[in-house]
């Protein structure tokens, strides 16, 4: 025996408890990886993460950025700085996939905006039918007695008045040193690096990775590189562990700022 169909206006509720159940599913197994990884760190704190190759990670995306057409490199045997040459003189920085360079980091940015906006505005009309081909009489018939005594038919009236005030104060300083390796030589010679580093001091975790574009005439001789002349890069500095997740709004607090619509 087959069950009895729903009808399409029962169905329609039952599809959306249905959705909103996944929802929260979904959005309560989020925040249990993190208690279960939690869970396995108490007593020893935040895990290292192994060292691994970073074009390896599920993340890792390979440069793609517009090139002129490559050129062949001539050179020549007799030359103490051919390729592959193990001489007193050869030059150490980085150039080739797998190589290290030292990346100097020192930001030191502040910015303060301040803007006002005010805005009036006053708007009326009135409209009265004085002539219309002999039919302003008939207007008496259907519309208050006024209007055919020459009153105003129509009337409108809007009034705006906007205020705003906005002001950013914002400051940053972040000064390190730290080892990048060359993950990509682009077709024109540029080095795309990717750096990583972690720290774990008292259960706490700090996390830092840096990726971006270096040319090999930027680098110094010491082979080191600072942070103004690394095109496209990507920092991100922070930490995980018992102090931030006290600072931190509990994961019920954060579901609720963001379903909450009012």
């Amino acid at each position: 025996m087959t069950a009895p169909a729903l009808h399409p206006a029962a169905r329609t509720p039952a599809r959306l408890a249905f959705r909103l159940v996944t929802v929260a599913l979904l959005a309560a197994a989020l925040p249990a990886c993190n208690l279960f990884t939690r869970l396995s760190e108490v007593g020893d704190g935040p895990q290292l993460t192994p060292i691994t190759n970073p074009m390896a990670r599920p993340d890792y995306r390979p440069v793609s950025l517009p090139m002129p057409a490559p050129q062949a490199n001539v050179s020549n045997p007799n030359s103490l700085w051919r390729s592959g040459a193990r001489a007193f003189f050869r030059d150490h920085r980085a150039k080739e996939i797998g190589d290290i360079l030292t990346v100097k980091l020192n930001l030191n940015d502040s910015a303060k905006l301040d803007n006002k906006t005010e805005r009036q505005r006053d708007d009326s009309e009135d409209t009265d039918v004085t002539t219309l081909l002999g039919l302003e009489a008939e207007f008496s018939k259907f519309l208050p007695q006024g209007v055919a005594n020459g009153g105003t038919l129509m009337s409108f009236g809007n009034q705006h008045e906007t205020s705003g005030d906005g002001q950013i104060d914002r400051s940053e300083a972040i000064e390190l040193t730290f080892a990048a390796v060359v993950t990509q030589v682009l077709p024109n010679g540029a080095l795309a690096i990717m750096g990583r580093q972690e720290i774990r001091v008292n259960n706490e975790l700090r996390e830092l990775k840096v990726s971006g574009i270096v040319r090999p005439e930027d680098i110094e001789s010491d082979n080191t590189v600072t942070h103004e002349k690394i095109a496209e890069m990507r920092v991100a500095y922070g930490g995980r562990g018992t102090l931030s997740d006290l600072q931190a709004p509990r994961w019920g607090t954060q579901i609720w700022d963001i379903v909450f619509p009012f």
